[in-house]
């Protein structure tokens, strides 16, 4: 035998360990990972195949071992753009909630430690009371003031036209004007109006919660 082929044969002697334990490792990886039965939906159809093809990748499915028949997990299906958005949305509102009721509840506390009556804590709504009052009245003078104003160029008008006399350019534009400045004022006097009425609801919850953090009851007779 020639000095080469025997080192062929020392050499696959030598390399026989290995690729037998090579072998058994393959073996033993193949047998600790057991094969799986995946089910999902297909619209109406139930599908079940030990193999998950590509295009069912993202439906939600269920996985079961092969050889026992138990259920060993599951996947959701993945989100669309529009969903993962919507769930970020939900998730932020979330924390939002979560850190208004942990204000709320501090709120609460230093209300509690800082007014020690009713009268105490209605001072805190004074100022905000009176700026509003004011406006609501400021709102109801020029209101009027606009109206009367109006009224009077529209009387004006109104005679020339029963004398038989055209209305100037300038008194139709100076109605026009009072009109639009009427229109605009009592949409501010409404707004005011309906501040003010919020302002005394906010005032009323403000006061039932603190009687009630105060274990004070509700007077029946208001």
């Amino acid at each position: 035998m020639s000095r080469i082929a025997t080192f062929t044969i020392i050499g696959l002697l030598l390399a026989a360990p290995v690729l037998t334990a090579q072998a058994q490792s393959k073996r033993s990886s193949s047998a600790a990972k057991p094969k799986k039965l995946y089910c999902w939906n297909e619209g109406k159809e139930r599908i079940c195949s030990d193999a998950l093809p590509q295009d069912a990748v993202n439906n939600a499915r269920e996985e079961f071992s092969v050889t026992s028949g138990l259920r060993r997990g599951g996947v959701e299906r993945t989100l669309t753009e529009d969903e993962r958005a919507d769930a970020a949305a939900a998730a932020a509102q979330r924390e939002l909630d979560k850190a208004a009721e942990e204000t709320r509840q501090r709120t609460e506390q230093a209300m509690l430690s800082t007014y020690q009556d009713e009268s105490d804590l209605r001072r805190v709504f004074v100022e905000r009371t009176g700026i509003l009052d004011n406006n609501v009245q400021t709102a109801d003078y020029n209101v009027a003031s606009l109206r009367g104003a109006l009224v009077t160029l529209l009387g004006t008008a109104g005679d020339r036209e029963l004398a038989g006399l055209p209305v100037l350019s300038k008194q139709a534009e100076d109605i026009r004007l009072r009109h639009a400045e009427l229109v605009a004022q009592k949409r501010m006097q409404a707004s005011y109006v309906e501040q003010r009425k919020a302002l005394d609801v906010e005032i009323e919850e403000t006061l039932q919660r603190y009687r009630l953090l105060k274990g004070v009851a509700t007077d029946p007779r208001g």
